[in-house]
């Protein structure tokens, strides 16, 4: 007789195939997610890592969804325990820039962003949906921000949020080339002068 599998373990099991996953597509990318690879690095066979994702596609969708929750939990979170407007909003650009040191080395999110602008289908809707939640949300953050006078009455929010998403990116590209150090002095002086540019 065949004993079924505990709800608890296989979850358990899937969190596990998961968190192997993540950590080879931040060296790889996405697309260098191989169901081989991932199953010798679990310790597992093929078959025992499809059990859990159907496809290698689903496989690297549950990457991107694990991606955005951890980044939410490291920067959106700790940011929301300040108060509203600009100490919010310089609280996501600071655990938002420990974002970047830890992850200089490799970022799913926005290797993501690289590896899938150009094509169709659902990794690229995935990561379109994703990034316009982030800008949205962003938005959302300045928009408050000038609600509480902190910023300009004629603040435009896209655009502020676009800024803010450049010098970000600026820091991610130069902290994986030349190291963390510099290019996180270089952003956090840019972006004194961004706040300096929109401030009331």
């Amino acid at each position: 007789m065949t004993t079924a599998t505990h709800p608890n373990k296989r979850t358990s099991t899937r969190s596990l195939i998961l968190d192997h996953a993540y950590a080879l597509a931040r060296k790889d990318g996405l697309e260098g997610l191989s169901i081989g690879t991932l199953a010798a690095d679990v310790e597992m066979s093929k078959s025992g890592v499809f059990a859990h994702f159907g496809s290698r596609e689903d496989l690297q969708l549950a990457v991107l969804d694990a991606g955005a929750e951890r980044f939410a939990a490291r920067v959106l979170l700790p940011a929301l325990k300040q108060p509203r407007g600009l100490p919010r909003l310089r609280a996501i650009v600071t655990h938002w820039s420990e974002w970047a040191r830890e992850h200089q080395s490799g970022c799913v999110l926005l290797s993501a962003t690289s590896e899938y602008d150009g094509r169709n289908g659902a990794l690229h809707d995935k990561v379109v949906s994703q990034q316009a939640e982030w800008r949205g949300g962003l938005q959302k953050a300045i928009a408050q921000a000038v609600t509480e006078g902190h910023l300009r009455g004629d603040t435009d929010t896209a655009q502020l949020a676009f800024e803010i998403y450049a010098l970000m990116l600026g820091l991610h590209h130069d902290a994986g080339l030349f190291g963390f150090d510099e290019a996180g002095q270089r952003a956090a002086q840019a972006f004194e002068r961004l706040w300096r540019s929109w401030q009331a």
